[in-house]
């Protein structure tokens, strides 16, 4: 909310500076966002009267103007403004000033010179060149009560500072300046000024029937019709300028009025053209189908949960939002009927983001506005009307059906100090309370609010407390040590962090993205294979209604993004947090009962396996490519692939990976329905494993090295194609043999098919397996008998577990 320092100060003025005041009103909870004055620094602009304004010798569209300025004789000016004229007081800028910096930020110095021939000794200024406003209709024209030669600072009161706060949505009471300054009043101990409403008298005896149909929706309704208003004049220039400095535009008298009121009290209210009206007017709950034209040309289709204001044939307005356009005010409006009511904030929370716009009132009275002022306020705006437009008011109509009740509540000292942290005292709760012009009684320890009707966030004893923290002041707290010990939490040597993850991960080229928590539906039933998903309450989006179990869905959806944009290799990983039901989880510090959540890491790679260069051809990664990522990822420790189904992965081009019998993610090419469904035109390969087995790494044991050579022997051998290398391996390792120390496969040969399917000594069913054996002893060298007897054993293990000859 933003409002000019002046007008507060009419109702509450301490002894603070503009900075003092913003500063206590922040440290009060009322956030000042901005401070700042109502224009830019300048210097040398004072009052001029144009005396005469006659046309350029020599150009059609500028004129030369005669100007009083206070200073003896008048200076001859040169101006092409379109209501340059004479008579009027303008701002004039005098040699030797400097106007508000341009685009450039310099200052725009004023000079002695000439336009088209004819010498200018000045300039006459805009609102827009004085930085007043955004807006400029030509020279900026002065009231006839304008001091000649005054300093146009001292005349517009350019130097009132404007305040604009960033309320929470509990301190609804302080939108308005009047809520604001009783806020100032508490916090200062400085006199309010009590706005007065005396009852304007009828001057006819006209009334608007009026039926409420919806208690639940309106609480209170007052009215009154005012005649023979005169809409065509206008609105003062102290009106014009509040509302300008509260960043509202002035549009007529009327609508000027209703709108100062709401600045001015936080009263929102409505002001009908009676004579449109047809009949009577029903407060009621909204019919499915009506359509109501609104004052911003939206039309809207209404139903049963939304509040309408309705006459005998049509929804005349939006209950507590926006008036409909049917019965708006107009320069031909003669009678109107001003309308302030109170609607229950349920009833109107939430109506204005069904129709995609926000309005001032609907703001206001979803927060809650008071009930208990309604025929005061229109009192206000009826005198108001009355002043500047004329007219004469009808009797004031007033229906009470059901207010909100303000229970008691109740605030423990004991209580307050435990919250607050400091000790105060029960006097200084009470005198707190008071102060904020709340009734209060006291008890044995105990402070007791009856909560006024402007105050609807005082509802718990926290409430209270707030309220006697904000009004004591935050900048009193002490600042204590914590009570807690500091304990550094440090991780065991056997493992790493989540950063060096990243790092790693980056060095082998990835980039890392971050992703919301809450995806599609359909990822988690396509990609994660999770027919149930943990669906959230309030998603802020219907494309993100379910929490994510899998990060796979996320990467992809990132790849599609860089896809769309030509992007040719894409390298992405995320580290994030998964969330799965499990009824076996308890309730704890770091859990919550019923939902795994715990850490993962997936990667993904699409296009080149290498940037574009000219070492190596070109080639599409591959999953084999990827299953380096993932063992350079885990090592030192050995994973263990084995072929597996991944709902998102490729049926023949997937594997699980495991460690020390823990299945601990899976690796595999994206599946080929997903990949159409998507449009790529090749498969990413991913990556997804549990961030825990991870970060795991074994401590370094210490180990001489071996003083003797190491002897390597190659061994080929021949074994059925269905046998796999990690099978050829196994039975290796598992072979017992001390003095092996290294088996490694470093060719693979296939016999080409002939007609009768069979290529030499190989069967067309056979491949040829070549491994290095690499064979030490740390006490001695190894003799040709112990070499010759570890290949004869590695050959009977391998002819024994994998049916393997020797070629």
């Amino acid at each position: 909310m933003q409002f000019p320092e002046s007008w507060l100060r009419a109702f509450c003025n301490p002894s603070l500076t503009s900075q003092q005041l913003a500063d206590t009103l922040t440290m009060a909870g009322l956030e000042v966002e901005e401070l700042h004055p109502v224009a830019p620094a300048f210097t040398g602009v004072v009052v001029g009267q144009i005396l005469s304004a006659e046309q350029h010798p020599n150009a059609d569209r500028l004129r030369v103007c005669q100007v009083d300025v206070g200073q003896g004789a008048p200076l001859n000016i040169v101006c092409g403004a379109p209501n340059a004229r004479a008579g009027i007081k303008v701002p004039c800028a005098t040699v030797g000033a400097l106007l508000p910096p341009g685009e450039d930020g310099k200052p725009f110095a004023i000079k002695l010179g000439k336009l088209r021939g004819v010498e200018s000794q000045g300039m006459l200024c805009s609102a827009k060149e004085l930085k007043i406003s955004e807006e400029s209709h030509g020279l900026l024209e002065l009231d006839d009560d304008a001091v000649i030669g005054r300093n146009i600072r001292e005349q517009l009161a350019l130097d009132d500072m404007l305040f604009t706060l960033k309320l929470t949505p509990n301190l609804a009471h302080c939108l308005s300046v009047y809520g604001i300054a009783r806020e100032v009043s508490a916090l200062t101990d400085t006199p309010l000024l009590q706005p007065e409403f005396p009852p304007v008298p009828a001057g006819v005896a006209d009334r608007l029937p009026v039926t409420v149909h919806a208690s639940d929706l309106c609480g209170r309704f007052s009215g009154r019709v005012v005649r023979g208003v005169n809409t065509q004049t206008q609105t003062p220039g102290w009106m014009v300028d509040r509302l300008a400095r509260c960043g509202q535009r002035s549009i007529s008298p009327l609508v000027d009025i209703s709108n100062y009121v709401m600045f001015e009290l936080g009263r929102p209210s409505h002001i009908f053209d009676l004579d449109k009206i047809h009949g009577g007017l029903q407060v009621r709950w909204g019919r499915e189908g009506e359509q109501l034209k609104l004052l911003n040309g939206h039309t809207v289709v209404v139903d049963g949960a939304v509040g309408v204001i309705a006459d005998d044939q049509q929804v005349e307005s939006l209950a507590g939002i926006m008036g409909g356009d049917a019965t708006a005010v107009s320069d031909d409006t003669q009678n109107i009927f001003i309308e302030a009511a109170f609607w229950w904030p349920q009833a109107i929370a939430g109506r204005s983001r069904r129709y995609n716009f926000s309005t001032d009132a609907g703001h206001r009275f979803e927060r809650g506005v008071d009930p208990s002022t309604t025929v005061e306020h229109i009192e206000r705006i009826t005198q108001l009307v009355l002043d500047i437009c004329g007219g004469q008011a009808g009797p004031l109509d007033d229906q009470t059906l059901a207010l909100p009740e303000g229970k008691p509540v109740t605030l423990r000292v004991a209580r307050a100090v435990k919250v607050i942290g400091m000790p105060v005292t029960q006097a200084q709760c009470a005198g707190a309370l008071r102060r904020l012009g709340l009734e209060v009684s006291e008890g044995d320890g105990t402070v007791t609010v009856a909560p006024p009707a402007f105050r609807f966030d005082l509802q718990i004893e926290e409430d209270l407390i707030e309220e006697v923290a904000r009004v004591i002041g935050y900048e009193q707290l002490p600042t204590n040590p914590p009570l807690a010990p500091i304990t550094a939490k440090l991780r065991t040597e056997s493992q790493r962090g989540p950063f060096a993850v990243r790092r790693q991960l980056a060095q082998l080229g990835y980039q890392e993205t971050i992703n919301f928590s809450f995806v599609e539906e359909r990822w988690e039933r396509e990609l994660a294979g999770n027919a149930d998903p943990i669906k959230l309450l309030n998603p802020i989006a219907s494309q993100m209604s379910v929490m994510r179990s899998s990060l796979l869905g996320s990467l992809i959806a990132v790849l599609k993004f860089n896809l769309d944009r030509k992007a040719q290799r894409v390298r992405l990983f995320e580290l994030g947090r998964v969330f799965r039901k499990d009824a076996a989880v308890v309730d704890s510090d770091t859990t919550v009962a019923g939902f795994d959540q715990p850490m993962h890491v997936a990667g993904l790679a699409y296009g080149g396996a290498d940037g574009l260069q000219w070492g190596t051809a070109d080639r599409l990664v591959d999953f084999f490519d990827v299953k380096g990522d993932v063992q350079a990822l885990l090592a030192p420790l050995q994973p263990v692939f084995k072929p597996a189904e991944h709902p998102a992965m490729h049926p023949g081009r997937c594997a699980s990976v495991w460690l020390d019998d823990r299945c601990i993610g899976h690796v595999g090419e994206l599946h080929p329905k997903w990949r159409q469904s998507y449009d790529m035109v090749q498969a990413p390969v991913m990556f997804e494993l549990a961030l825990d087995a991870v970060l795991r790494r074994d401590v370094p044991v210490f180990q001489p090295v071996s003083r003797h050579q190491p002897v390597e022997r190659d061994i080929a051998i021949v074994v059925k194609e269905s046998v796999s290398h990690d099978a050829v391996m196994a039975t290796i390792r598992t072979s017992g043999l001390p003095l092996l120390r290294q088996a490694a496969l470093f060719d693979l040969y296939r016999p080409k098919k002939q007609a009768d399917g069979v290529s030499g000594a190989l069967a067309a069913d056979e491949k040829s397996l070549a491994i290095r054996l690499t064979l030490s002893r740390d006490d001695a060298t190894l003799t040709d008998d112990e070499i010759e007897a570890s290949v004869q054993s590695v050959l009977k293990a391998l002819a024994q577990g994998v049916a393997a000859r020797l070629r």
